[in-house]
Parts: structure tokens; C-alpha cells; sequence
């Protein structure tokens, strides 16, 4: 890094005019900083950015421990432990470090950079927040060290950092930031510390000088809601949160902006983000019946292409559309590749993905039968269970038509309902077996994400609706060549024509899902599979070249840039 400039920063960086906040980004495996889908899309942000040349900065905690290492015993349980790796090996410290009063006391944050360095060789910082340093006291060193780690003060602790101390941070070093994306609610106190910088204006009960303070910040803020789940929202109690904010803004203050009842860190970054936006058409429609009175409009979120395409598929693009990595929508032309060698493609990565789970839960599946995966976030709503909802109906399909079941996910460690459905899972499994033969890989991450999306013949999910917000698993598996069967919610919902670049599994009443999936699954999949191969591939060909060219990052970013940052 050059000499001289603040931070030891080089002075290509430090002209980034947008910061991205997030509480996890998943930048590589080896860097443990991710817990699921919305690092994931952090991470192709931030590659995205390198891509198009954009001037960003990106921020999130040091998570020393990681998320979540998963084990599964031989009962299905699943078994939590520490994933610790080391910050050293793949970032650099940097000589600054700001203080957040948290209680009372000064906690010290210091900023670790990870440079992604794009194909022209466009440098996007990504800073970790690290609150381990001696100077501090031992219980605030922890701070940064369990991604989603510790109980409510805990949490509110993290966000602090993340939020306030990004944006004294991103001072410090030197930035000069024109707009602050916060992605979810965890650094809505970023928007609040803002505020505080205009003490011209400063918060008052008067509705005029409010107003004034408000659009002033809201003029630098973008944010982004992701969870159509209330629980998701993040609240704390204010008695909780005044004793660890202290002085950094009175209560009624907080109340006007985040709610009477509780600190609500949506409603914070809501009323102080001047470009609000969902992840999906029918997300954005759900988010505005959920909040009355904000504007908010919807981007639909998309997926880093040259990550998520499996090699054996990128050499086949690189024939059909050269430029795809930088301009996904290049991909309209896969439809133009041979049956043949798209097939072969496929099932080179289909290979990969059978002797990965032979390796790890010595289930042997067959590369001759369809292979159907399902691998979501293990929590009520997502509704992995549906599948086995009768049993003896499952059986007689499997016995007719034989399939396979691959499976993959992870319960929050405070998750008990998660945790279970993962047994019960395990257990669906066993009484299924040998007429269904069904995997569920453990340690669910980036890279066994990258063999299920490229591996699978068909792609399962099936939320409960409105509760998707957008989903990204099903558009890595049509960049790949599988199609989706998946319950009409999220980005589904727009990507779908049936019979074409996937199915839907249809109904008003959410109860009959079940059945509306055994219906399609052994009345159309598996038959269009066995009986009429050269039609499946053509249906591959139509989603790869229809959702590839359009659900990409590329694209949304694109759309932030246009109709966010350059307000």
C-alpha cells in the first residue's frame, strides 16, 4: 500500500463515494465473516462492484469465530461449534482505530481491509470491524468475535459497532462518502450517527427542524429490507438500549424515529433512508403493506455469474457469449448450445456433487436418476418439510418414478424448532430409505453451495408465501442448467413460465401445497425426465439463457447505481 495516505490506504481506494454495510459478507469460504443467503449477497455485491468499476467501500465485523460450524450426529441432530479462522491470513490491519461509547466506556474499533481486485483491475476495499485489541476491556473484546453470537445486548453491542463505528471509521480513514447502503437493518444506527453531524439542525420535537435533519440524512442513505418476517426485525428494549448507547441521542429522539415501543432498527433505517427498496417485485408489495407510509420500491436481487457457474459450464459460455462475465445478459444466447454438450456439462457437475455427498454421508446416488435439491436457511417458514408430508404418497412416486433427495442447511444456535426439523428430516429420510435415496450434507457453505446449485437436476424450494423475500439458490441452479420447482413467491414469481424455465407449485390456500407438488412432481417432472429427454434439455437451455441473462448482479447493480446511488 502507498506511503502516506490516512490508514495506509492507496489513494485509488480511498476515492469511493459509496459505502456498502453489512453485518455478513461472504467474500471467500476460507473467511468465515457469513452466516447465509444475505452475505452471500453481499459477497456478490462487493465482487460486482471490482467488475463494473464502482466506486465502493464495503463494511462488515471481523467474526472471528464465524457463524456456525455444523455437525450432525448420527440421531440427525445437529451439533453447534465455534468456526474460527484467521483474520491475518487474509487481511490487513490498518493504522487507525475509532472509539463507540458502549455502557459508558470506550470501545476501541479497529478496521482489518480485504482488497477484490476486478479484471481491469478496479480495487473495492472490504473492511472488517474488530473490536479484539487489548485496550480494550475483555468482555468488549468478544464483541467481534461470534457472527450473530450472544443474547439481545450482545447483538445491540454488535450493531453499534458495525453502524456507528463504520461511519467514524470510514471518516478516519480518510473517505469520502456521498452514500451509505445499509443492507437490513443492522447498521440503521449509521443513519442515526449521521444525524448527529448536523447539529445545525439538531433533533428537536419540532416538526420543522426534524424535517430538516431528516432529509439531510436521508439524502446519503439507501436501505435495504430483506426480511418479510416480522420476528426478523431486529428490536431491543429501550431500557436495554439506553444503557448502552448512554448519551448518543435521548430517548425521545430514538422514538420518533424507531418506534415508542422498542428500538426497531427497521423502522430507524426507514425513517432516515431516502431510497428504501425490496428484493423482489412481490417482496416490494409485501414490504409496503408491512410499512404504511414509507416509499418503497423493489430490486430485484440477482447473482455474481462468473461465481456460480460451474467450469464446465463457463467453458461452454465463453463459445456462446464471451463477454458474460462482465454483461451476463450475454447469456441469452446459451440457447444456441448443442443438447449435447450442455447435457455433458451438467453432468460433469452432477458427478461432482454424487461423490461429494458419497464422501461425506456414504449415500450412493445414481448420475442416471433426476437428482433433486433443497437447501435453505433450517427455519419454520422455509418449509423444507413439505416434502415429506405424506410419507407413503412420497413412496410410491419414488417407487414409480425413481428420484433422489439431496438436502443441506443450518439452525441459528438459539433455534430449537430449527434444530428439530432437522432431525425430523433425518428421520423422513431413514423411513423413505431404500425407495428414496436422500443425502443431507452437513456444514452447509459457500463451496457444498456451489456443487448443490451446479449438481441438481431440479431445484426445490418451497416457502410459505409472502414470507420469501427473493431467494438466489434457484438462479445459481438455472445458471447451471437445472430447473426450478419452486412455490410462486420471491424472484420466482418473476422468472416463471411454466413448463419452460421450470414449474410452480400452485394454490391459494398454502395447505394444499403439498399435494400440488406430488401432483407436479409425478404427473410432469419426473416424467418429462425419463421419457422425453431431448425436452428437458431444452427447458435447461430456455432457463440457463432466460434467467441467467437476466437475474444477475450485474443487472441489479446496475439498478442500484442508476436509481439509488445517483439521486
Amino acid at each position: 500500500m502507498a506511503a502516506g495516505q490516512p490508514g495506509g490506504l492507496d489513494g485509488s481506494i480511498l476515492r469511493c463515494r459509496i459505502a456498502y454495510l453489512s453485518m455478513e459478507i461472504a467474500i471467500q469460504p476460507e473467511m468465515h465473516t457469513y452466516a447465509g443467503g444475505l452475505g452471500v449477497l453481499a459477497g456478490d455485491t462487493a465482487r460486482t462492484a471490482a467488475d463494473l468499476d464502482l466506486p465502493m467501500v464495503f463494511l462488515t465485523l471481523a467474526s472471528h469465530e464465524g457463524y456456525l460450524r455444523q455437525e450432525i450426529d448420527d440421531a440427525g441432530q445437529q451439533i453447534d461449534h465455534p468456526d474460527p479462522w484467521t483474520l491475518a491470513d487474509w487481511a490487513t490491519p490498518l493504522d487507525a482505530a475509532v472509539a463507540v461509547r458502549i455502557e459508558g466506556r470506550p470501545v476501541w474499533v479497529r478496521p482489518w481491509v480485504h482488497v477484490l481486485a476486478g479484471p481491469g483491475g478496479h480495487k473495492v476495499p472490504i473492511l472488517l470491524l474488530d473490536t479484539r485489541l487489548q485496550v480494550n476491556d475483555p468482555a468488549d473484546q468478544m464483541i467481534t468475535d461470534r457472527l450473530y453470537g450472544g443474547d439481545e445486548t450482545m447483538r445491540l453491542k454488535q450493531e453499534m459497532v458495525l453502524g456507528i463505528g463504520g461511519e467514524r471509521l470510514l471518516a478516519a480513514l480518510g473517505f469520502a462518502i456521498e452514500t451509505f447502503h445499509l443492507n437490513e437493518g443492522h447498521a440503521a444506527l449509521l443513519a442515526a450517527e449521521r444525524l448527529r453531524r448536523y447539529p445545525a439542525g439538531s433533533v428537536v420535537q419540532s416538526s420543522d427542524c426534524l424535517r430538516h435533519d431528516v432529509e439531510q440524512v436521508r439524502s446519503e442513505c439507501v436501505f435495504t429490507t430483506h426480511t418479510p418476517v416480522e420476528a426478523g426485525h431486529d428490536r431491543f428494549r429501550y431500557d436495554t438500549s439506553m444503557r448502552l448507547l448512554g448519551n448518543f441521542m435521548e430517548l425521545y429522539e430514538l422514538q420518533l424515529l424507531a418506534g415508542t415501543e422498542n428500538l426497531n432498527m427497521t423502522r430507524l433505517a426507514l425513517s432516515l433512508s431516502g431510497f428504501v427498496n425490496g428484493v423482489a417485485r412481490a417482496h416490494g408489495a409485501t414490504a409496503r403493506r408491512m410499512f404504511p407510509g414509507y416509499r418503497i420500491r423493489d430490486i430485484t436481487n440477482g447473482i455474481h455469474a462468473g461465481t456460480w457457474a460451474h467450469p464446465a459450464m463457463a467453458r461452454l459460455f465463453d463459445e456462446v457469449a464471451p463477454g458474460w462475465r462482465h454483461a451476463p445478459e450475454e447469456l441469452v444466447n446459451a440457447d444456441q448450445l448443442s443438447d449435447g454438450r450442455i447435457w455433458k456439462a451438467h453432468q460433469e457437475a452432477k458427478a461432482e456433487l454424487i461423490a461429494y455427498a458419497a464422501e461425506k454421508t456414504g449415500v450412493l446416488l445414481r448420475a442416471d436418476l433426476p437428482l433433486v435439491g433443497y437447501a435453505r436457511r433450517m427455519t419454520g417458514y422455509k418449509r423444507l418439510e413439505l416434502i415429506f408430508s405424506d410419507l407413503q404418497r412420497l413412496r410410491m412416486i419414488a417407487r414409480d418414478q425413481p428420484f433422489q433427495l439431496v438436502m443441506a442447511g443450518k439452525a441459528h444456535p438459539r433455534d430449537t424448532a430449527g434444530k428439530e426439523l432437522i432431525r425430523s428430516l433425518h428421520e423422513n429420510m431413514r423411513m423413505l430409505s431404500p425407495d428414496l435415496p436422500a443425502a443431507f450434507l452437513g456444514g452447509y457453505d459457500m463451496e457444498v453451495a456451489k456443487r448443490f446449485v451446479s449438481g441438481a437436476d431440479v431445484w426445490l424450494n418451497t416457502p410459505l408465501p409472502p414470507l420469501e423475500a427473493s431467494g438466489t439458490s434457484g438462479m445459481k441452479a438455472a445458471l447451471n442448467g437445472g430447473l426450478n420447482l419452486s412455490v410462486l413467491d420471491g424472484w420466482w414469481a418473476e422468472a416463471w413460465v411454466e413448463g419452460v424455465t421450470g414449474w410452480a407449485i400452485t394454490g391459494d390456500d398454502p395447505a394444499g401445497h403439498a399435494d400440488a407438488l406430488y401432483e407436479k412432481l409425478s404427473r410432469t417432472v419426473l416424467p418429462l425426465y425419463f421419457d422425453n429427454r431431448e425436452r428437458w434439455i431444452w427447458m435447461m437451455k430456455e432457463a440457463l439463457s432466460k434467467i441467467g441473462s437476466r437475474f444477475n448482479s450485474q443487472q441489479m447493480m446496475r439498478r442500484y447505481a442508476s436509481e439509488a446511488y445517483l439521486r
